[in-house]
């Protein structure tokens, strides 16, 4: 692939809006959560944010944040050394930003792109982390 195939396809990536966010967003409206999307002042602009109960739940790709022992972390066979430490400083930047989280006052959740499939363990997961709705 040329550096100019590799750069389209690179940037077609999104940061927000991505299917599994949708999925969780969709199941989440769907019980009667209302939330924020992507807000700022708290650290790491959370995909989905509960201000009034200091709530966030952080959707992760598998691939970019490598899931531990998922099939979608796998290390691309070229340029290994740049994807090693690219993946490292993304981990390093996830546990930093979740212990900022912490120290301001919010709960995190992380759900990862794998397991952003609606069904019941996604869906029991969200709402024992979030509690019960006015709908519940």
């Amino acid at each position: 692939m040329t550096p100019q195939q590799r750069s389209a396809l690179m940037s077609r990536i999104r940061r927000s809006n991505t299917k599994p966010e949708l999925v969780v967003r969709r199941l989440l409206h769907r019980y009667g959560y209302r939330f924020r999307t992507q807000l700022k002042g708290v650290p790491g602009r959370p995909d989905v944010a509960f201000p009034k109960r200091r709530k966030a739940i952080l959707v992760h790709g598998c691939f970019w944040h490598q899931h531990q022992g998922c099939r979608h972390a796998r290390i691309p066979a070229t340029r290994t050394a740049f994807w090693a430490e690219k993946f490292a400083k993304n981990k390093e930047r996830d546990a930093r930003l979740l212990a900022q989280a912490s120290s301001l006052g919010w709960s995190t959740l992380v759900v990862w792109e794998c397991e952003a499939v609606e069904g019941a363990s996604l869906r029991s997961r969200l709402l024992e982390f979030l509690g019960p709705t006015r709908l519940s």
